[in-house]
């Protein structure tokens, strides 16, 4: 048996994979020429200037093309579109909002800086929200939910409609991560009320920062427009709004995407289904040659795998020690992985565990709900086992046959070097 690097045998690959910035890593001579149109027409606000390029109204336009939406609003970014998601179908002081236990912390701390609550939903072995548990957390005071897809495995939306609809509240879909991403043949962030896109560095597609919601609900979007806009509405003859702001105005944030990051997400927004391709397909070689070697091998499930984007491979292990154990080994051989979030739950992060914010008197913790909403270890037992126990390996749109090739030897090897039981 081939001697493990992490014991000091010859790594499998010579170098690092690609790094996990798959946007970002296809980025070259059609962004800088869009972003340089922009700079020479002088004119990197969306709204006004002496040459204007229109760049981020042409990326919404291209959105709700592709994604067949009426309505797409480009933000600063995915924590923006998630705050402006929420503004739009009201979310406030004295509401709570369904977040599930497995995400980033910018989903529960947007349902902070709007003045609600957020409450926390178990997983399923999916990683996603699990529907089975959303009663649990249910009562009159929660005002939406929001579906997150992890790293590129669609959510269970037919459930998370169907009770939605029936207890009345919004669904928001979180879809930062997983641009591209499909649900019985629907993009997700257009299934529910409103998704949220991030255009972040590490995600599908990138400006470095930036941000969309959408939405097929005229109100949310007049909503969201005028909330990432101090409460304006600058351009109601293109959307036929004829709502007079002495009446329907009120305070809001300034959210506005640059024509600079709207030019460079345009020509980003050109390579998503070839991104999308690409990954699947070593997604797919992948997870096929490792069940060829490896039968007892446990992929993370998905409702839909037609649907998934293929960004990342998750393997579940045994235990999270096994865990820690495969990911070390499996760096030592130059295959890079990580452990989600460092195998916690987003409420055991100190910001929300203890419920700091920056305003006084622990507002907007200090509502008097008729249900008081407090945060422990062990209020969602599936994602606390769960996430520390899956090892994930990024698929990157950059990878050569031959990395896909050293990706699954250097599975097996650990595999076989360490030992360990699978699954």
């Amino acid at each position: 048996m081939e001697k493990l690097a992490i014991h000091g045998g010859e790594p499998l690959r010579k170098g690092p994979l690609p790094p996990n910035y798959p946007g970002a890593m296809l980025m070259g001579e059609a962004e800088a020429i869009a972003s340089a149109d922009v700079i020479k027409a002088r004119s990197p606000f969306r709204y006004y200037g002496p040459d204007m390029q229109h760049a981020v109204r042409r990326l919404e336009e291209r959105m709700c093309s592709d994604f067949g939406v009426p309505y797409s609003l480009g933000v600063t970014s995915g924590t923006a579109a998630l705050i402006v998601a929420l503004r739009a179908v009201g979310v406030g002081y004295g509401d709570k909002v369904i977040v599930p236990a497995n995400t980033f912390v910018a989903t529960p701390g947007s349902v902070i800086c709007c003045n609600a609550v957020p409450v926390f939903a178990d997983i399923d072995d999916t990683m996603n929200i699990d529907p089975n548990d959303l009663e649990r957390v249910m009562d009159d005071e929660v005002k939406a939910i929001i579906a997150v897809p992890i790293i590129g495995t669609p959510c269970d939306m037919d459930p998370i409609m169907e009770f939605a609809r029936k207890h009345n509240i919004a669904v928001i879909e979180d879809v930062a991560q997983s641009c591209g991403v499909k649900y019985k043949g629907k993009y997700q962030g257009t299934i529910g009320d409103i998704g949220a896109f991030s255009f972040q560095i590490n995600k599908i597609l990138t400006a470095g920062e930036g941000g969309a919601v959408m939405t097929r609900e005229r109100s949310y979007f007049e909503r969201a427009l005028r909330y990432h806009d101090q409460g304006n509405i600058r351009e109601k003859d293109l959307y036929g709004i004829d709502s007079p702001d002495d009446l329907y105005a009120f305070a809001g944030q300034n959210y506005r995407m640059s024509e600079l990051s709207g030019a460079v997400v345009l020509e980003q927004w050109n390579k998503l289904e070839g991104i999308i391709a690409h990954m699947k397909r070593c997604w797919n070689a992948a997870r096929s040659a490792l069940l060829a070697e490896l039968p007892g091998i446990r992929f993370r499930p998905s409702p839909d795998e037609d649907g998934e984007l293929g960004s990342n491979l998750g393997i579940v292990l045994s235990s999270a020690d096994e865990a820690k154990q495969f990911s070390d080994a499996l760096e030592a051989e130059n295959i890079s992985n990580y452990i989600l979030y460092g195998g916690n739950p987003v409420y055991n992060f100190p910001q929300i565990i203890h419920q700091r914010t920056a305003d006084r008197d622990g507002f907007p913790f200090n509502y008097p709900f008729k249900r008081p909403v407090r945060y422990t270890a062990g209020m969602c037992p599936k994602a606390e086992d769960l996430i520390p126990r899956v090892v994930f390996i990024p698929i990157s749109p950059v990878l050569a046959d031959i990395d896909v090739e050293q990706i699954v030897a250097g599975i097996v090897k650990v595999y076989r070097g360490l030992q360990i039981g699978l699954g």
